[in-house]
């Protein structure tokens, strides 16, 4: 439900403009939106939930001191504050202080107490890479990958990849980012380093697979379009149809500017 085999988006906005996307997220129905909601809450939460056991674990509270004239006292969770700008301003009331004391508050708590017995028969080192793992998972774990070819006639070609955690409009853009934590990888190449665009064949495994290469003037490698997924040979056809047709002006007999066969 929440990932598909990769898929081809064609774009035409102009017959000198032609943008071919393949991703594997499928259609972002209002389900699928509340699944992805879901799913990032739960990864925040995982991500907290790890963070403050390794703080139980390893940053032991300071213990306060009190003179002997008032140990029948305690000392008060949050210490009063005293105010150096209007007591309306936005940090009046948050300070490493509070802070520190919140986070001790929370360790003593009923919960906080029940996650330091569970972490305390593990080692150090153990505990140190279970969490390493699960934040890898809550904070940088790519749910969806996009990949995408934009071809401008007379300018170039521009690829990009574009790999996020779960984007709720689409396309990646700042939830994306957000989630995946990072913008897509992109890079242009001009018209006059473009040497030819082909279709090639590699074994992966056992396996043959078609993948769209960009021959560039003086380099020794070819340029893979949509390196992480390598969609099927399908896909490929239509995308190197349509690059083609975008930057030499027609595409090859019997197909349309957007790579797909017009002859019945």
């Amino acid at each position: 439900m929440l990932t598909t085999a990769p898929h081809l988006y064609i774009r035409r906005p102009s017959p000198t403009t032609a943008e071919f996307t393949v991703t594997t997220c499928p259609p972002l129905t209002l389900p699928l939106r509340l699944a992805l909601l879901a799913l990032s809450a739960l990864r925040l939460s995982l991500a907290a939930t790890v963070l403050f056991a390794l703080y139980t674990r390893f940053i032991t509270p300071p213990t306060p001191t009190t003179s002997p004239t008032s140990t029948k006292h305690h000392h008060p969770p949050f210490p009063p504050q005293t105010y150096t700008s209007s007591p309306l301003s936005p940090t009046a009331y948050l300070t490493p202080t509070h802070l520190t004391s919140l986070l001790h508050a929370l360790a003593a708590s009923a919960p906080g107490q029940h996650l330091a017995r569970l972490t305390a028969p593990l080692p150090p080192w153990l505990l140190s890479a279970l969490s390493g793992a699960l934040l890898y998972f809550a904070l940088l774990w790519r749910l969806h990958t996009t990949e995408s070819l934009l071809v401008l006639r007379g300018l170039g070609i521009q690829t990009a990849t574009t790999a996020a955690g779960g984007a709720l409009w689409g396309g990646g853009g700042l939830w994306g980012w957000v989630v995946g934590f990072g913008g897509p990888a992109t890079r242009f190449i001009p018209t006059e380093k473009i040497r030819d665009v082909l279709i090639n064949e590699a074994f992966k495994g056992f396996e043959v697979r078609y993948y769209l290469a960009v021959v560039v003037e003086g380099e020794e490698d070819v340029v893979v379009v949509f390196p992480r997924l390598l969609p099927g040979r399908r896909i490929v056809e239509t995308v190197w149809r349509g690059v083609r047709g975008c930057l030499y002006e027609a595409p090859p007999e019997g197909y349309g500017y957007d790579g797909q066969w017009k002859r019945g």
